[in-house]
């Protein structure tokens, strides 16, 4: 089943860096896509064609960001990333890539949600990264 980016996450292009979420479990695991094409906005310099290292992490943060929106106590509040412990990268995103972003949360406890992501293409790992969010409570 796939499911819309704009019903989970509130960012819009240029800022939205998930393209189609695949599969979410709430509070446990999201997984989306991503299409790199040579006509994304931070191509535009044409210097240099792959995908910035920042921006396949703040994907991967937004896939994340679904599996905590997903959840009933916590749908339409703010998630913010709250950061990086570490991120490794195995290979470059090029235009043509289609990139499929895993993340599984694991530990969400009050405002705090700690996740594992990684981001495939085809069968080759191409980054893992442990990510921090954030989540305003509500009524804040």
């Amino acid at each position: 089943m796939k499911f819309e980016v704009n019903q989970f996450i509130p960012q819009r292009y240029p800022f939205e860096m998930i393209d189609q979420i695949i599969s979410v479990v709430p509070g446990e695991s999201a997984i989306a896509r991503k299409n790199i094409t040579v006509n994304e906005w931070y191509f535009a310099n044409g210097n240099r064609l792959e995908l910035p290292r920042p921006l396949i992490l703040e994907s991967l943060a937004q896939t994340g960001v679904v599996a905590i929106l997903a959840m009933p106590e916590h749908a339409g509040a703010n998630v913010f990333f709250g950061g990086i412990k570490q991120a490794d990268f195995y290979g470059s995103m090029r235009p043509g890539a289609e990139l499929e972003l895993r993340v599984q949360l694991t530990k969400l406890k009050r405002n705090i949600g700690v996740g594992h992501g990684e981001v495939y293409c085809g069968d080759q790992r191409l980054v893992a990264a442990d990510l921090m969010f954030a989540i305003e409570a509500q009524g804040e």
